[in-house]
């Protein structure tokens, strides 16, 4: 790394979070990191801010923060964000595939420390590596899975459900959390327009289910960020599937 060696441990270590690092040896890992530049990116006061990701010309891991991608209708102003991601996640894998542009905005919705480095050494490394080769198909193979579950959610599933799905697929499911209550990851704190932007929905809407889940009791109502108290109940509310009589937009 363009950095000093003190570091190479704790950006090694960042990489073993990344499912298209994890399976590499120290050595291999330690060559990398070399050859990563690292960048600080600090949040403005108020709303989030775009950056500016050359993601054509350059790959990105994050150390630290969120980042939040998304695509906007340019007539209507209607935001979808499709992925939320954190420390250990990498972008953007589309352009490493077709070497052509993506036209997503790229937002930071906290402070964040990113390395990044040049595409044509990713490439080299899938080449010349052969644990990061093994990795890449079945990483890829997980983000379509869950890009093809996120589609399938919008066209069969009501605004109630598909929220109920995003706070679980992001809840900590360890069999015996702390005071009974499951943390949620990524999202816990985000606001509600945020929200509505990565279920296709809007902020009203929402809210209104958010205080049905914490009046039923599914979500612990004594913590101001998401935290969940009634798994089992949230798994039930995940699995409704849409009816005719019940749609919110």
């Amino acid at each position: 790394m363009k950095s000093d060696s003190l570091s190479t441990p704790h950006y090694c270590a960042v990489l073993k979070q990344s499912a298209l690092f994890m399976y590499l040896n120290e050595q291999a890992l330690s060559e990398i990191v070399e050859i990563l530049s690292r960048k600080k990116m600090t949040l403005p006061k108020g709303s989030p801010a775009e950056e500016k990701f050359h993601t054509l010309n350059y790959f990105y891991v994050i150390v630290s923060g969120r980042v939040k991608v998304s695509k906007i209708n340019p007539e209507s102003g209607r935001e979808f964000a499709f992925l939320l991601l954190g420390p250990g996640d990498v972008f953007d894998v589309i352009c490493l595939l077709d070497k052509q542009e993506h036209p997503v905005q790229i937002d930071i919705l906290e402070d964040v420390e990113i390395l990044y480095v040049l595409m044509q050494e990713v490439r080299f490394w899938i080449q010349n590596h052969s644990d990061l080769n093994k990795t890449l198909l079945p990483y890829l193979g997980d983000q379509m899975r869950r890009l093809e579950d996120l589609a399938a959610d919008l066209a069969t599933r009501d605004t109630a459900t598909r929220l109920a799905r995003l706070i679980l697929h992001h809840t900590s499911l360890h069999p015996f959390p702390k005071n009974g209550i499951h943390p949620v990851r990524l999202i816990h704190d985000l606001t509600h327009d945020l929200l509505a932007q990565m279920i296709g929905s809007t902020r009203q809407v929402v809210n209104q289910h958010l205080q049905a889940l914490r009046r039923e009791g599914i979500l612990d109502d004594r913590s101001k960020h998401l935290a969940v108290k009634e798994l089992s109940a949230l798994k039930e509310k995940a699995d409704n599937c849409l009816s005719n009589s019940n749609h919110n937009s």
